[in-house]
């Protein structure tokens, strides 16, 4: 083979027009061309989570100095105060996550006297912890939008008046600079909430309020939020569930914020407050203004008791009330009360005590001396005023509730009318309530046995029928009683009693102690009959003689007795020393007696 002929074969192709076959591509170059992609792809995508992560790492540099300015300078235009916030922290992993923590406004009662509030030491708002979340392109909108915001130990000091100017200012003129901002807030959700009202006084406490956990919902808008909130009320110790609506606030005049809702109180124990005990629980409906919210509820208490007697008895109340929301004071309107067979039916108020003085604690956190009769006077606390009547009571209920003795000593109608006071103290509520009134028994029987015989006997007797007067013939006597009375240290003083029993008028006045161990009662009877129409054979024949002397004011007998001993150990008598003594009044003042014997 020459070299001509070598390279002709390919010129006599080209010239015949065919075209040289193409060697298809194997296996093995399919895998290659696959693989070469894939890798070019992971190189884009790898390249892209890298650009990621820098705009990622950039954002979060960039927009928690943006948040946190906003957060501050949305404060400090809103409060017109200073405001700190120690920590804020971003986190990208579901959309933009803010914590923060230390959060203190200065003042919420505007800009005309922050010398005197910073100088108290103590913002009038602080803020432990809270977190909330917002997309990253809201927060770099005009109007920032937060769905949740979680906020944990919030404490606000209100302080006195004259220390502030109006609470949540929104009028002012605009700072040179500042930004124009807003931020709304779909839901607040508050744990440790605690509200102090302070004073000027250095003898009267704050008036605190431990709210515990609230939910806000629509916060931030220029209407009525919704709240829903949920703590333990110190006293007595029981558990309040509350929802409703509050605002919009009324920086002017804030007793003027409107407020409205429906609570449930439940498992209060009463024994919290000292004299009384029993589980008290109570829903209600109220509505108006913070410095006039109008109330209308009811309370259930099955086993209501008072310490001076121990018997539980079931109580039940209706009620309708003006509350002043910013000092707790209540007008109590009318509350119907049902207790076993009784109501009675009250008004008047409960109202922060105005005569505080210095207690014990208070004079040795101030270094001063103590004050004479300091230990005896007013504590911290409300006082109760109260006008209590009723046509519809029964006197055995009452004695049930606040007398130890068992049964009841009387049973019959009553209608009252009466005064209760109960100032603040730490002494029982049966010490230091205070009663005085005036009241009517219709239909009085005793329940003690032997009582009861001796006023049937007395009742026939004093009718002039004493062949009847024996046990076993008499008939039980249903009588009236009137008078007045007043409870004070567990002590019932009664000045004035009229007993009335047919034949016969008792006039008693003394005391009787809720315990049941204290009778001392003294006074006078006066019967239609005789000394002589009273007594039989010649026990009649033997008074005849004293009928004159016996007799007066019209009476056929007028005689002083007397009831003392206990409540096991009664005793019913004639005042033999105030007889002698009558005796000898009504012989000096005969003038048909005879002269005392001359010596």
């Amino acid at each position: 083979m020459t070299q001509s002929s070598v390279g002709e074969a390919p010129t006599s192709s080209k010239h015949s027009g065919t075209s040289p076959t193409k060697p298809s591509p194997g296996p093995s170059s399919r895998s290659f061309s696959s693989l070469r992609w894939l890798r070019r792809l992971g190189i884009v995508v790898l390249a892209v989570l890298v650009v990621l992560a820098i705009a990622a790492e950039y954002v979060a540099r960039n927009a928690e100095p943006i948040l946190r300015r906003r957060v501050v300078a949305e404060l400090e235009a809103r409060f017109h105060s200073p405001v700190e916030l120690d920590a804020l922290q971003l986190s990208l992993l579901h959309g933009l996550q803010a914590s923060g923590t230390g959060l203190r406004i200065f003042y919420l009662a505007g800009p005309d006297l922050p010398g005197k509030i910073t100088q108290r030491g103590r913002p009038m708002l602080s803020v432990q912890s809270f977190q909330f979340r917002t997309g990253l392109r809201e927060i770099f909108e005009p109007t920032t939008r937060i769905l949740t915001v979680y906020v944990q130990g919030i404490e606000v000091h209100i302080p006195p008046a004259q220390d502030r100017g109006p609470l949540l200012p929104t009028g002012g003129a605009k700072r040179s600079g500042q930004p124009r901002i807003a931020l709304i807030v779909d839901k607040i959700v508050c744990t440790g909430l605690r509200l102090v009202i302070e004073t000027d006084k250095p003898d009267k406490p704050p008036l605190v309020f431990n709210i515990g956990n609230v939910t806000l919902t629509g916060v931030g808008r220029d209407q009525p939020f919704l709240y829903d909130a949920s703590l333990v009320n110190p006293k007595p110790v029981g558990d309040i569930h509350a929802t409703g609506h509050f605002g919009p606030w009324q920086s002017d005049n804030p007793r003027e914020t409107p407020i409205d809702g429906r609570y449930a109180f439940s498992n209060a124990d009463l024994a919290t407050i000292k004299g009384i005990a029993g589980t008290l629980s109570s829903t209600g409906d109220f509505s108006g203004v913070l410095g006039k919210i109008g109330v209308a509820g009811s309370t259930d208490t099955p086993n209501f008791s008072l310490d001076v007697a121990g018997h539980p008895v079931p109580l039940h109340t209706d009620f309708q009330a003006i509350v002043d929301g910013t000092s707790g004071d209540t007008t109590l309107q009318q509350v119907r009360a049902t207790l076993l067979h009784t109501v009675l039916v009250a008004s008047g108020t409960i109202f922060r005590s105005r005569d505080e003085a210095r207690t014990a604690d208070s004079t040795a956190a101030s270094g001063d001396p103590p004050l004479p009769g300091d230990s005896l006077k007013h504590v911290p606390g409300h006082d109760i005023e109260l006008t209590v009547s009723s046509d519809q009571a029964r006197i055995e209920d009452i004695l049930a509730l606040g007398a130890k003795t068992t049964p009841p000593i009387l049973r019959g109608a009553l209608s009252l009318k009466t005064k209760l006071s109960i100032p603040p103290g730490h002494v029982s509520v049966t010490q230091k309530m205070h009663l005085q009134g005036t009241f009517s028994i219709r239909g009085a029987t005793f329940a003690n046995a032997h009582w009861q015989q001796t006023i049937d006997s007395l009742s026939k007797r004093a009718q002039g029928q004493p062949k009847q007067a024996n046990p076993a013939d008499a008939p039980v006597v249903a009588s009236q009683m009137s008078g007045g009375f007043e409870l004070a240290s567990a002590l019932i003083h009664i000045p004035t009693l009229n007993y009335q029993l047919p034949g016969a008028q008792v006039h008693l006045a003394g005391d009787y102690s809720l315990s049941g161990e204290k009778f001392d009662f003294a006074g006078t009877v006066r019967t239609q009959a005789t000394a002589s129409q009273m007594l039989t054979g010649w026990k009649s024949l033997l008074a005849k003689p004293f009928d004159g002397l016996l007799k007066k004011n019209g009476a056929g007998l007028e005689v002083p007795i007397k009831v003392t001993g206990t409540k096991s150990d009664p005793k019913f008598g004639v005042d033999l020393d105030k007889m002698g003594l009558g005796f000898l009044s009504h012989r000096k003042d005969d003038p048909n007696s005879a002269p005392p014997p001359s010596r």
